[in-house]
Order: C-alpha cells, then sequence, then structure tokens
C-alpha cells in the first residue's frame, strides 16, 4: 500500500481520538525523523518529549534486544533484576525513598493520588480527604487523572468525575491559601506546566507550598511526567527549586519510547500508606521495561545530558527571544531548560502544519502556544536549523 492508502486504513480502523498530521514516519536517526516518502524531518517534539536520547541509539536498542531474548515479562509476583536495578538508579537520581513501575504518567498519577488518600486515611481514619490542584493543569486522561486536570473542556463530557477536588490559581500562593481546610490531604501539581502552555513554578510559589504542606501534614505531589527526566537542566526539574516533594509522578523520557511510568514517595509516606491489596499492576516494572530504564539513566549520568542541556538551552533561548523580537506575532516566551514555549497571536495549529511541511516537526500546548520540546541530545546547529525553518514559516504567514 502507498501512503495514503495506509492512512485511509488508519482511518478506518483506528478509533477517530486524534487528528494526525498526514505523515507516516518509518524511520529516525539522532534528532532526524525519516518518512515513508524518504523525507528528512529535524524533530523538536520528541515524541512529546518522550524520545530524550534521540533515535537509533546503538547502546539503548541493544539493551532492549539483549533482554527480548533473555525475558520479557514475568508479573509482579516475581521479582526480576533489571527492575530492582532500575529502581535503585530512579532512586539515586531523585533522591526519592519508593518507587512503583506503572505503564504511564496517567497511570503514576492514578498512584499518586491513592498514595496521598491512604496516608491520610490511615493518619485519621477519614475518607473525604480532597486534593488540591491546579487550573490550566494537564495529568492525563483516565477518571482520576482528569479529576485533577484543570480544563473544563476535558472534564465535562465525563462527568461526575472523583470528588473532593478544589482547583486553585497556579502561580497565586494565596489562592491555594484559600482552598486549603481540614480535609486536604494533597496540593498536586506539574512543575512546569506542560499541555497548559509552558508555565514553570515560581520560586516563591513552590516554597510557600512546601512550607504548608510541611505545617500542615499536607502531602506535596509533583508532576514531573513531561518536565522530568534532565528536561530542565536539572534531572527532575523540582530540583531547581530546592524542594523535594513527598511523592513524585515520572514517565515520558524514563524508557525513552518505552512505555513506562513511576510514581517515587518519601519513606514517610510509603510507612503510611499503600501495602499489599492496595494497588498493583500485571505488566507495570517488568524485565523489559526495567532494561530500558537503566540503559537511559545509566547513559544520561555517564554522557553528563543534564549538564548538555543547561548549555545548549541557553542557546536556544537566546534564538527564540530573537525570533520573538523579529516577529510581532509572538507576544511570550516562557519555560526552562530544553521545555520552551513561544506564545503567539497567529493560529499555532498552522504554524505547525507549515513547519512540518518545510521538514521541521514542532507541537503545540494549550491554544497558541508553540512547544518546544526536543530530543536532549541536539546541538546548537540543530537549533540553528529549527530558527531558520520557523523564521521563513512566520515571516510567510506575516506577509
Amino acid at each position: 500500500m502507498n501512503s495514503a492508502n495506509y492512512m485511509e486504513a488508519a482511518e478506518q480502523d483506528l478509533l477517530h481520538t486524534y487528528h494526525r498530521y498526514p505523515i507516516i514516519w518509518e524511520s529516525g536517526k539522532g534528532v532526524y525523523l525519516y518518512d515513508t516518502k524518504g523525507g528528512k524531518y529535524l524533530d523538536f517534539a520528541a515524541g512529546i518529549a518522550v524520545c530524550a536520547l534521540g533515535y537509533g541509539n546503538e547502546e539503548y536498542n541493544q539493551a532492549l534486544k539483549t533482554q527480548v531474548d533473555q525475558l520479557i515479562h514475568t508479573s509482579n509476583l516475581y521479582y526480576n533484576k533489571p527492575i530492582i536495578k532500575a529502581a535503585e538508579l530512579v532512586k539515586k537520581a531523585s533522591g526519592m525513598d519508593r518507587v512503583f513501575f506503572t505503564n504511564s504518567g496517567t497511570e503514576a498519577i492514578e498512584g499518586a493520588i491513592k498514595a496521598a488518600k491512604k496516608y491520610a486515611y490511615i493518619r485519621d481514619g477519614h475518607t473525604d480527604h480532597e486534593i488540591i490542584a491546579m487550573k490550566n493543569s494537564f495529568h492525563g486522561r483516565s477518571l482520576g487523572a482528569l479529576s485533577v486536570t484543570g480544563n473544563r473542556h476535558y472534564q465535562e463530557p465525563f462527568e461526575p468525575l472523583l470528588g473532593g477536588i478544589r482547583f486553585a490559581e497556579f502561580n497565586n500562593l494565596e489562592s491555594v491559601i484559600s482552598q486549603i481546610n481540614e480535609k486536604t490531604c494533597a496540593i498536586l501539581f506539574e512543575t512546569i506546566q506542560g499541555e497548559g502552555g509552558v508555565y514553570p513554578a515560581k520560586q516563591e510559589f513552590i516554597e510557600g507550598i512546601a512550607a504548608l504542606c510541611n505545617e500542615k501534614d499536607i502531602l506535596l505531589i509533583l508532576d514531573e511526567i513531561q518536565c522530568g527526566m534532565g528536561r530542565s537542566g536539572m534531572m527532575f526539574a523540582w530540583q531547581n527549586y530546592g524542594v523535594k516533594p513527598d511523592i513524585m509522578a515520572v514517565a515520558k523520557a524514563l524508557g525513552c519510547g518505552v512505555p513506562v511510568g513511576a510514581f517515587l514517595m518519601t519513606e514517610r509516606v510509603a510507612e503510611k500508606s499503600l501495602v499489599p491489596g492496595d494497588h498493583g499492576t500485571t505488566y507495570g516494572g517488568n524485565p523489559f521495561v526495567g532494561a530500558a530504564i537503566c540503559k537511559v539513566l545509566e547513559i544520561m549520568e555517564r554522557e553528563h545530558i543534564t549538564e548538555h542541556v543547561a548549555e545548549v538551552s541557553g542557546y536556544l533561548w537566546d534564538r527564540l527571544e530573537e525570533l520573538k523580537a523579529k516577529h510581532t506575532c509572538i507576544t511570550d516566551h516562557r519555560g526552562m531548560g530544553l521545555i520552551q514555549g513561544l506564545q503567539m497571536t497567529v493560529p499555532v495549529g498552522e504554524v505547525s502544519k507549515k513547519a512540518l511541511q518545510k521538514g521541521l516537526v514542532l507541537i503545540t500546548a494549550g491554544t497558541d502556544v508553540i512547544r518546544f520540546v526536543p530530543p536532549l541530545v541536539i546541538e546548537k546547529e540543530h537549533v540553528d536549523e529549527m530558527f531558520g525553518i520557523l523564521d521563513k514559516v512566520l515571516s510567510d504567514m506575516e506577509a
């Protein structure tokens, strides 16, 4: 079949929950993707912040091939060596004490919610606890994760959702304080809001929340699914602020393409929350994903990926500032590390579409932001290449 036939088959067979771009990826190498027609594209999306090591990393690929030949799955009724090693490495990178491996970021959020509720239940025996989440947030599309996602557009068709959720304004400490009551058991937010438009937490906001949580025995849950795993210039974005969460959710680049997530917690929370029978997963933490996690973290440490991100992200910031100064359609520039965004007055969906036609993969965030989440291994030359294409696209749209 040709490309058109493949896409037609997909539209007939797959549930129509995505408006896909008319392109079929066939392979990838480094920071470039190739379609079935041989077209080459610079990737500044990384599979939505997943492919941190880019494509075709031989060391990573070989680790997966080796594990496939040994053992893929056994279930959590037994131990397996790769996931035990993966747990050790994730704990070392995060400074957290306990980890539960899931199949996705959404499931990591579900587990984090359950752990917080169980912690509060053991503390006082009540079952009516509440969680404070943030407006403009995104945590996933399962009913639990959707319940703490502060976007009515996503929520409304699926109500009633999980009860006991209050929403506050992100980066507004007084707004959070106004929502706290005797039932509050946790405060949950993304350290850097991604889907909502690329908004990093302010230092005084995250410090203020942490102080409130310590004072009132409220658990701080940070969603690092998109902004974690080196993307901010630190392994986890909260490490830039000097504030440690009680529970953290991570996924995406944790497996660099292999579907895996995790929620981690301190020993204090682990001792007084989930016990056998409270939570589980058939696939989560199997030997295959364990091998992926181990190799990802090994490469990131050896290749000093966070230091590289800190360096190249500064160059990306400067070049995006140049674009902002040049094009009146760009109204704001924000972000941290290699998760940055440009807010625009022109339709960002059209910007993404036209960029793709010129060989550049970009994705959007919210309704008016172009989001830059490239592989963490990009170099300055790739930033320059992106700049040239996007500059041309915006010039044509403003003409």
